[in-house]
């Protein structure tokens, strides 16, 4: 069985880098994709991994945590987004570090702290996917792993023009998008490297991946959809995501 399980890793982390590059491509082909179809593909990314972090997670949790049901979900998803508010913090502390000032900073710059910022959003969602497959459940892990692999598509799609405007060139754009993508692929082996150690851990562990999962929809995914005015769109779209993962979340299990 522990072989089996290994393979589904070694598959969706393929699979899931498989996407990025995906996304990565049609960057490459639309330079200047629509504001609507970018918000739409936010938006229904925000509803699968809403409904993947739901189903392939918290519920999960739920039932491992026995009579710690009450408290330990709660406390594994605000640590998960704890997590990631620390990293997100940790990016401008690092340009002021380096003694970049917001006016020094070139184009550029900008857009390699955009890429950065992504790379470190993909390595606590490559932490989710290794993660759910510590329950044994393969549906739970296909839940959310294909989650967090449409979701890729749409960030894929959205480092590429801003580094191409930047001047910073097709050949290295590429190598920055597949850095990206290279870095969620590590967090899958970490998560489930985790899990393997010590299943103790598991009922914490899928909360915190919820939690930052969580977070970057809330945080992320939602706020960009309406700030051009596709609200509306992205909030179909996020429930379209929602049920075709319920349907798929159906017919896999």
């Amino acid at each position: 069985m522990g072989e089996l399980i290994l393979e589904y890793v070694l598959i969706t982390a393929a699979g899931i880098a498989l996407c990025s590059f995906g996304g990565a491509v049609v960057g490459f082909l639309f330079e200047n994709i629509s504001p609507k179809v970018e918000d739409g593909l936010s938006g229904a990314a925000a509803g699968v991994m809403l409904c993947a972090a739901v189903m392939g997670l918290v519920v999960p949790c739920v039932e491992f945590s026995g009579d710690n049901a009450a408290w330990l979900p709660t406390l594994g998803i605000f640590c998960g987004a704890g997590f990631l508010t620390l990293i997100n913090r940790a990016g401008p502390q690092l340009t002021a570090r380096l003694g970049m000032k917001s006016d020094d900073v070139t184009g550029r710059e900008r857009a390699l702290i955009f890429v950065m910022a992504i790379a470190i959003h993909h390595f606590p969602e490559g932490i989710a996917a290794g993660v759910s497959f510590g329950t044994g459940d393969v549906s739970d892990a296909v839940t959310v792993c294909s989650g967090i692999a449409f979701q890729n598509i749409p960030e894929a799609m959205i480092i590429i023009p801003p580094l191409l405007k930047a001047g910073t060139g097709k050949r290295r754009a590429a190598v920055f998008a597949f850095f990206s993508g290279f870095v969620e692929v590590v967090g899958v082996f970490f998560g489930y490297l985790a899990i393997t150690v010590s299943i103790a851990i598991l009922p914490f562990a899928l909360a915190f991946a919820a939690g930052t999962m969580l977070y970057v929809i809330v945080d992320d995914l939602v706020p960009q959809t309406h700030e051009r005015n596709n609200g509306r769109l992205a909030t179909y779209a996020a429930l379209c995501g929602f049920c075709l993962m319920l349907a798929v979340d159906f017919l896999v299990g």
